[in-house]
């Protein structure tokens, strides 16, 4: 009878490993063709990039933190002029006690490049976190004055 019962519960488990590994390779795509793709590549220039948002920065202030640990790319979606040499962008990351974030900035006569990262605060490492999505704006001073340039996302 023990054996049954754990073979039960080996099918079950193989089950549900099945479906779960199914469902997390579908594709949302309701007329079933997975010819389409719905990533960019670097060279695509269709993809929307991050826009100007008028009303000023729109989320907590953020501190860049460059000692933020295991660093990974975050996207923003908009941007704000604080001064002629200064734009905030505006992300969503976690609580501001636990994750920080960071920014490189790349400058040519066209455009500003943000490459947005965020990570753990050394002072939060092995500290239970609480799983929320916090808005945050991070300032990042230019070089030059903005002027007419694009500002766009490296991620």
């Amino acid at each position: 009878m023990y054996a049954n019962s754990r073979r039960r519960l080996l099918a079950a488990t193989a089950i549900a490993f099945l479906s779960v590994s199914v469902a997390a390779c579908g594709n949302s795509d309701s007329n079933g063709d997975k010819s389409k793709s719905s990533t960019t590549s670097a060279g695509d220039t269709t993809a929307a990039g991050p826009t100007e948002a008028t009303g000023g920065s729109i989320g907590r202030t953020f501190t860049a933190d460059p000692s933020i640990v295991s660093p990974h790319p975050i996207v923003f979606d908009s941007w704000t002029r604080v001064a002629p040499d200064k734009i905030s962008v505006n992300f969503q990351t976690g609580s501001p006690e636990c994750y920080g974030v960071d920014a490189t900035t790349t400058e040519t006569d066209s455009t500003v490049t943000v490459e947005l990262r965020g990570g753990t605060l050394p002072s939060a490492v092995g500290k239970m976190c609480t799983m929320i999505a916090v808005f945050g704006s991070l300032e990042i001073p230019l070089k030059a004055p903005l002027g007419d340039r694009k500002v766009v996302s490296a991620n």
